[in-house]
């Protein structure tokens, strides 16, 4: 257990992070939490290339966990606008980080024995995929307003230009669009750093 507390700890420390900076807006379609939440992709397919499937699917719950105590703790702040965190957003966080991280355990495991890039590029793009596509719809679909009726969310249903130049959705689509190609990009870039570390730990790995 010893040797993933690195891992445990870094991504921790992502979740903290992103669930603090995902209250400051970057541009118009983005917050500044897209750009660190990503991170967690590497982190698990750091953890899943060194140690395997099993000790990556620790360090994702550990991950889980702690974004299930933020969000707990963001249900409790109240801002201008009411909670810091409402509870569809508490679920499609917490729902769409445990679904993706796991999905993209299994693919990883299932692609490990190709070119060294595929399995943690693979593996993040999909599973950056499924992580927009629930975390966005269980929060802010009007389809699900269900889940929780006295939170008002039709500010994010109102109809505009996908990213202002292309066919006319809702507001919400065009927020996931956006975060998801952050998360497309920093796929790419993070073989960079996956690269280093797992040569740097055990050049006989990838």
């Amino acid at each position: 257990m010893t040797r993933l507390l690195p891992g445990i700890a870094a991504m921790a420390a992502i979740v903290v992070a992103s669930n603090i900076l995902v209250q400051f807006l970057f541009g118009q379609w983005l917050t500044w939490g897209a750009f660190t939440y990503p991170l967690a992709f590497l982190v698990t397919d750091l953890m899943n290339r060194l140690y395997g499937p099993s000790e990556a699917r620790k360090v994702v719950i550990a991950g889980f966990v702690t974004g299930i105590a933020c969000s707990l703790v963001g249900t409790q702040i109240m801002g201008e606008f009411g909670p810091l965190v409402t509870w569809r957003i508490a679920i499609g966080s917490g729902l769409a980080f445990l679904t993706a991280q796991l999905l993209d355990v299994a693919i990883f495991d299932r692609l490990r024995a190709g070119r060294w890039w595929r399995a943690p590029l693979a593996s993040s793009i999909v599973g950056s995929a499924v992580d927009t596509a629930l975390f966005f719809t269980i929060a802010f679909s009007a389809t699900l307003a269900f889940i929780e009726p006295s939170n008002d969310v039709s500010w994010a249903g109102e109809i505009l230009p996908l990213l202002g130049v292309g066919p006319a959705v809702p507001l919400w689509v065009s927020l996931a669009v956006a975060d998801w190609g952050v998360k497309l990009a920093l796929a790419v870039i993070a073989l960079v750093p996956f690269r280093a570390i797992v040569k740097a730990k055990d050049p006989q790995v990838a």
